[in-house]
């Protein structure tokens, strides 16, 4: 049940990072399929090629390649956030407040795997990737917040972020912590490392899982123009990522400033607070350089702000919180 009343947030001082422009993107023509439910955040894609997705009162769909007739089946009784599909056919459901959850998606049976971190409620969950070795790692976006509240904290600007690894024992481990917003985690290709994101924090990063820099947090892309949220890995190897919006001049202007500034604005009615932007947005990055390789950036009156995405048939498919529906639009449309 939505609850009306906001939790207080803690603000602190916060300079965002400065904006580097990336090379122009296409505007392709984008087709549209509509949902029956709303903010469809992410999709992914399973070995037979049907598309799952969770909308925002619970339920989980699946559709065909062709957008027929999607089926509910299952409703996590939270808010389903990022998908993946295991080595073994089941979705891993990132659920906010729920936690790690565990489909499958024939009988629509629902496994928690992880409800706390570290003595506490997993509250944000936020995405989650497998490798091969059956190892899970997730994200969580924020810790004093679910997704009911996620503007808090944006307007907090406090680094309660984490990524997390899960061992196929069912032991969890806190890879890092004190990151901005963590949202999109995916494993490169050649499984050498995890490509995360920060939404708030506007970057990139890789936690190596081989070689010399094991265990290590190094940058991929700095200062991007807009808040990346859940990412994919093409089948190139190229590291897909859905630009939700981009930064809003009101927020970023106040983060620097007065905490009880954006006190004051929490407590307001939510049409008061910083509005999210709905443009359609996805950028590819080479994995190894962190240059942009492929991309669309455009608008669309019955779809808008990205915050999932898959390669599948030719097509990239984009999950979105700005609409009742998913979108596609031709790969071949999109090398830079």
């Amino acid at each position: 049940m939505v609850s009306t009343r906001k939790p207080p947030i803690a603000p602190v001082r916060w300079r965002p990072p400065p904006v580097d422009e990336l090379p122009p993107l296409p505007s392709p023509a984008i087709t549209v399929v509509p949902v029956p439910g709303h903010a469809p955040e992410d999709v992914v894609v399973d070995s037979a090629g049907r598309l799952y997705t969770g909308v925002d009162d619970g339920r989980i769909l699946r559709l065909t390649p062709d957008g027929d007739e999607p089926t509910v089946i299952a409703d996590t009784g939270g808010r389903p956030l990022g998908l993946a599909v295991a080595r073994d056919g089941r979705l891993l459901v990132c659920d906010s407040p729920r936690g790690l959850l565990r489909l499958d998606p024939d009988t629509g049976a629902l496994e928690p795997l992880v409800e706390a971190v570290g003595g506490r409620h997993l509250q944000f969950c936020s995405n989650v990737t497998e490798t091969s070795d059956g190892t899970i790692y997730f994200t969580e976006s924020t810790s004093a917040f679910t997704y009911e509240h996620f503007k808090g904290a944006v307007l907090e600007a406090r680094g309660r972020g984490g990524l997390f690894r899960r061992d196929p024992d069912g032991t969890v481990t806190t890879l890092a912590a004190g990151l901005y917003f963590t949202n999109g985690v995916t494993v490169t290709a050649d499984g050498s490392a995890l490509v995360f994101a920060e939404t708030l924090g506007r970057r990139l990063s890789k936690f190596w899982l081989t070689g010399p820099q094991a265990g290590t947090i190094t940058p991929l892309v700095q200062n991007l123009p807009g808040h990346p949220d859940n990412m994919s890995t093409g089948a190139d190897g190229r590291v897909w990522v859905a630009m939700v919006t981009p930064p809003n001049a009101v927020a970023e202007g106040l983060a620097p400033r007065a905490p009880v500034l954006r006190k004051m604005l929490w407590l307001l009615p939510d049409r008061f607070a910083p509005q999210l932007t709905p443009e359609v947005w996805a950028v590819a990055f080479d994995p190894d350089s962190g240059q942009a390789v492929a991309g669309l950036r455009t608008t669309h009156p019955d779809f808008g702000m990205v915050t999932g995405l898959v390669e599948s048939g030719g097509r990239l498919w984009m999950g979105c919180i700005g609409a009742s529906a998913l979108a596609h639009v031709a790969l071949d449309e999109l090398t830079l």
